[in-house]
Parts: structure tokens; C-alpha cells; sequence
């Protein structure tokens, strides 16, 4: 899925996961982008098959959506927080070189 870079894809998954009854408002504040991104983002998690929208059976309003990870995007869920996780532990471990190094160069010997 090319159209939303894979944090922001994970992290919406993660939102929706805890808390399927956001609005499409909710999310996009809790991301810190547009609603029209959002709603671009979900449409593409829909279109992809990776989450799933259900109107709200007992709501007053009824344009009120739930977004519900599909067993697709459960997995994709998993797989993509297992890559992020080796991404940062690889970065923590970079930096933790680059500190030592700089350490060394003023001649401080502290790990």
C-alpha cells in the first residue's frame, strides 16, 4: 500500500484497534493531520482490505461509522509493528554507537 507511509498506516491500525468508534474527526486530531487525510487514509485501509466500516445499528445518528481492523489488517497490524520495532531497536542501537564514539572523542570513557 503505497499511498500512506507505513507509521501512519500502523498508527491509525493502532487507533482503531483500541478504539473502533472513532469518528473520522477523532482520528484525524489524534494523528495531528487534516480530516480530508484522514478520510483519504481510511478509505485507502478500506479499499485495501484492511479495515472495515459499519454503520453504528442502534445510533441516532446513522452516519456514524465503526472502523474495525479486518483479520487481513490484524495480521498487517502485526507484521508492521514487528518491522517498526526492528526499525527503532536498529536506530536505539546506532545512536548508542555514534554516542560511545563521540564519548571516546572527548575523552570520556562512561558507557
Amino acid at each position: 500500500m503505497n499511498s500512506i507511509d507505513e507509521a501512519t498506516r500502523l498508527q491509525i491500525m493502532r487507533l482503531l484497534a483500541d478504539n473502533p468508534e472513532l469518528t473520522q474527526r477523532e482520528l484525524a486530531e489524534a494523528l495531528g493531520i487534516s480530516l480530508g487525510s484522514a478520510h483519504y487514509c481510511l478509505r485507502a485501509l478500506i479499499r485495501t482490505g484492511l479495515v472495515k466500516a459499519d454503520n453504528f445499528r442502534h445510533s441516532s445518528n446513522r452516519r456514524r461509522y465503526a472502523y474495525f481492523l479486518t483479520p487481513t489488517g490484524l495480521a498487517e497490524k502485526v507484521r508492521a509493528t514487528r518491522a517498526f520495532l526492528e526499525r527503532k531497536q536498529a536506530e536505539h542501537e546506532a545512536l548508542q554507537q555514534e554516542i560511545a564514539r563521540l564519548r571516546q572523542e572527548l575523552g570520556e570513557e562512561r558507557s
